[in-house]
């Protein structure tokens, strides 16, 4: 169980810097083409570790040891794999860069660390049953009043199309209910089939989906131009590789071994990472003291409805 604590709290260092990567990225190309160049890092991958296992397997099967048979996904696994695919790839990572190319790194990170948290209790109450106590009532209670103080940083016309980062606050809330979504789906999974398999799938079908986007987004000869760029090449690498091939690891198999709240609890301490990170690179902010007052009452209330 120590092993799974040491891995989240490794998981959210390197998705806590990830924002801050995607803010020098986005000074490059577009957030989609950005979102694809990961995933297509990702899927290369993948790639390259199904060559090598085939490989391996036929030489198992020379040598005549029997290899293990695999699993095979059911077609409810495949319809949450391509809901995952489009709730936790390409319209969570569109909605998430936009919202980082608009505002910084910070704010979505506030977003969709200490929102999610909320959303994803809900959700396993109405999935997997996981009760909702006293304390986790009184928790969303307060996690409200803190949940409009991070969004609307005390002023409500932040919210109001007239403002001058509406579009980045509005991608920034889709974050938390997207990943809600995309948790959800991914444990219904995981409880009987491999993490890193599932992973891989909706890594390919997400790929996919995002090669379209960018196209039907005219963005198709940016990101071909850009291919070469080395900065954007190491950007993507951190990315596809780190966030996404050990990062969703960690957070499938951590599902598997605790409680989805407990889970998400860890994502708290991702956007304080994320200031820290942002300020020491002296990257642009929106942020202001009344949004991170909302992000610690937030904190607060999460904490509360993780009480035991």
């Amino acid at each position: 169980m120590f092993r799974v604590y040491l891995e989240l709290i490794f998981m959210v260092i390197i998705w806590g810097f990830s924002f801050v990567i995607v803010d020098i990225a986005v000074e490059f190309i577009p957030p989609l083409s950005i979102a694809l160049y990961r995933f297509v890092i990702a899927s290369c991958i993948f790639l390259l570790i199904d060559i090598n296992s085939k490989f391996h397997i036929r030489k198992d099967l020379h040598s005549n040891n029997k290899s293990q048979i695999k699993k095979k996904f059911s077609k409810n696994d495949w319809i949450l794999m391509i809901l995952a695919s489009f709730t936790g790839i390409s319209l969570f990572f569109f909605a998430q860069y936009s919202a980082i190319e608009i505002i910084g790194p910070s704010l979505p990170a506030l977003f969709v660390c200490l929102i999610t948290p909320v959303f994803i209790t809900i959700l396993a109450f109405f999935f997997f049953k996981e009760k909702l106590s006293v304390y986790k009532i009184l928790g969303f209670a307060i996690a409200t009043i803190g949940g409009f103080l991070l969004v609307t940083g005390g002023d409500i016309n932040t919210l109001t199309p007239d403002s001058p980062n509406f579009l980045g606050y509005l991608f920034a809330l889709m974050t938390p209910v997207l990943w809600a979504i995309y948790s959800t789906a991914t444990k219904k999974i995981s409880k009987t089939s491999s993490s890193s398999t599932m992973n891989k799938y909706i890594a390919y079908i997400g790929t996919i989906e995002l090669t379209f986007f960018v196209v039907l987004n005219g963005e198709l000869g940016i990101f071909i131009n850009n291919f070469l760029n080395v900065s954007l090449f190491l950007c993507a690498l951190y990315l596809g590789l780190g966030c996404y091939i050990l990062g969703y690891y960690i957070w499938q198999n951590s599902q598997k071994a605790l409680k989805s709240s407990m889970v998400a609890s860890f994502l708290y301490i991702e956007p304080f990472l994320t200031l820290i990170f942002s300020l020491l690179l002296q990257r642009s902010e929106t942020i202001v003291l009344w949004n991170l007052i909302g992000g610690i009452i937030v904190l607060v209330a999460v904490l509360i409805i993780n009480y035991k």
